[in-house]
């Protein structure tokens, strides 16, 4: 009769974005054949029987007696199908068919098929990244997520087809050979785009607002009828932002892969997600949320562009809940057991059309709406929201003969090399303050010292903002995209031309609109 003895192996679960190490206690005991504890959901729960047909498939033993499997803290919720190697580790271990000696130096997750097999998990980046930090010896994943763990140095990371190969390791460790990969060479940020800016015709100010919008990371908004090309040129803007670096690619990719959309063998993200979800999203998908809590369309598009196309056909609820992710830069979900951060450092591009029929200040077309149609329909949008975002472009259509006429247009790579010189002299200037990168993200306290005024300058604003009648958020929008622009000019103060350009860009703000 074997002696009862607890084995431990370890494991991560996720919350938010990020691992916790989860202890696996399994020990072989009477009177009872299956107990599995620790606050599983009904996907761990099924674990038993995966693990029970990949045992025997593999030509090992089931233990006949009892077993109890413990999943600690036993506080934290365990969700998904990735416990099913450790748990099935630890049974072989307990009844005696594998040696422990090294279990207490890994970190084990995998999903289990019926015949053994592995398959792929969620948050394999997360898990390296946390079993790194407590220092473990290494990491054991499915060869899927195997590459995408390895960008953490100085990690031992091994990829196994099968839980065979896993069994095999624990008795000799060269069996699996080690998963190695060098984040600095194998990282190579994007710079072809199937899209460029070289093939919009016309449209000259909406391509200067949109390098404004990227130099300095700023929310837009494009108002324009069917057709003028506001689609058209939102789905161009990340070939002129700048490339990711190391350090954002793993933040997006930690996002991605927990959030399970990263690409099937993708270890990296190389290029700025771009997020165009419909409007009929629901509140939860946007932000996130959820009984298990997953990051929501504004996470997966952090460090890169959220396209809300048709943005007043969007549910007010969802628009209203994005206020506090616009200024914090991360959503915070709440639930009764459990309280998350998710990233939400994204720039808001929006479109609309100007009125139900779409035609409002259209020069050729007259609106069809009736009376006060233009304004319910900008009601749909609350001025809180529209506070958030810093420039208000009008699109109007292009002439038929603009569209014949052949034109030299400047391509997405001219207009990026200035974003990107505009984007090092505030790198430069925030070198201080390490969660700043760009004028859009600018506190009261920043602005104070980047963004004085000479008299000319202050009276202009003033006069604008009495006119306009704008909020004090509009003030502090108009600043830093006068910030921008003087950055765009190389010039070190703002001057008078940098602040009636940025008053321009709140279109919705003027009496015409709405009226």
């Amino acid at each position: 009769m074997l002696t009862a003895m607890v084995i431990k192996t370890y494991g991560s679960a996720i919350q938010g974005v990020e691992a916790i190490t989860i202890t696996i206690e399994v020990s072989i005991i009477k009177f009872v054949k299956f107990l599995l504890v620790g606050l599983p959901d009904d996907a761990v729960k099924e674990s038993q029987f995966r693990i029970y047909s990949a045992i025997n498939h593999l030509g090992h033993r089931f233990p006949r007696q009892g077993i109890v499997v413990n999943l600690a803290p036993a506080n934290i919720r365990k969700a998904g199908s990735a416990y099913d190697l450790p748990i099935a580790i630890g049974i072989l271990a307990a009844s005696g068919q594998l040696p422990c000696d090294y279990l207490q130096d890994y970190i084990i997750m995998g999903e289990l098929s019926l015949d053994g097999t592995l398959r792929p998990i969620k948050g394999a980046l997360a898990m390296a990244i946390q079993a790194q930090r407590e220092g473990y010896k290494g990491v054991i994943l499915p060869l899927q997520n195997a590459r995408e763990a390895a960008m953490i140095a100085g990690l031992a990371v091994y990829g196994a087809g099968s839980m065979q190969e896993v069994v095999r390791f624990f008795s000799d460790p060269q069996a699996i050979p080690r998963v190695q990969v060098d984040p600095v060479e194998t990282f190579t940020p994007q710079a072809d785009f199937p899209l460029d800016f070289s093939d919009v015709k016309g449209q000259r100010s909406i391509k200067r607002a949109l390098e404004i919008a990227a130099a300095g990371g700023h929310n837009a908004l494009l108002i324009g009828p069917p057709g003028a090309g506001k689609t058209m040129l939102a789905r161009r803007i990340p070939t002129i932002l700048p490339p990711l670096s190391l350090q954002e690619a793993l933040e997006t990719t930690k996002i991605h892969s927990v959030a399970g959309k990263l690409p099937e063998h993708m270890a990296l993200i190389t290029h700025r997600p771009f997020r165009s979800p419909h409007h009929t999203i629901s509140d939860t998908a946007l932000v996130g949320g959820g009984s298990n809590p997953q990051p929501g369309e504004i996470s997966l598009a952090h460090n890169g562009v959220l396209f809300l196309d048709e943005l007043p056909e969007f549910k007010r609820s969802a628009l209203e809940v994005m206020r506090q992710p616009i200024e914090e830069r991360r959503v915070s979900v709440s639930r009764a057991k459990i309280s998350v951060n998710f990233p939400a450092g994204f720039m808001l591009i929006a479109s609309m059309n100007p009125c139900p029929c779409g035609y409002f200040n259209h020069p050729e077309k007259a609106c069809t709406c009736p009376p006060g149609g233009v304004r319910k329909y900008l009601h749909k949008i609350s001025g809180p929201l529209l506070d958030r975002i810093d420039l208000h472009v009008e699109v109007t259509p292009v002439p038929f003969t603009a569209l014949l006429t052949p034109a030299e247009t400047e391509s997405s790579a001219t207009i990026r090399a200035r974003v990107m010189q505009a984007r090092s002299l505030q790198q430069a200037r925030f070198t201080d303050d390490a969660a700043i990168y760009c004028n859009a993200q600018m506190t009261s306290r920043l602005m104070a010292r980047h963004c004085t005024l000479d008299t000319t300058c202050s009276t202009l604003l003033r006069n604008a903002m009495e006119k306009l009648k704008l909020s004090a958020r509009a003030y502090d929008r108009i600043l830093k995209v006068s910030r921008t622009i003087a950055d765009l000019d190389n010039s070190q103060e703002i001057q008078t031309g940098h602040i009636a350009e940025a008053i321009q860009y709140r279109t919705l703000d003027r009496e015409r609109w709405g009226s």
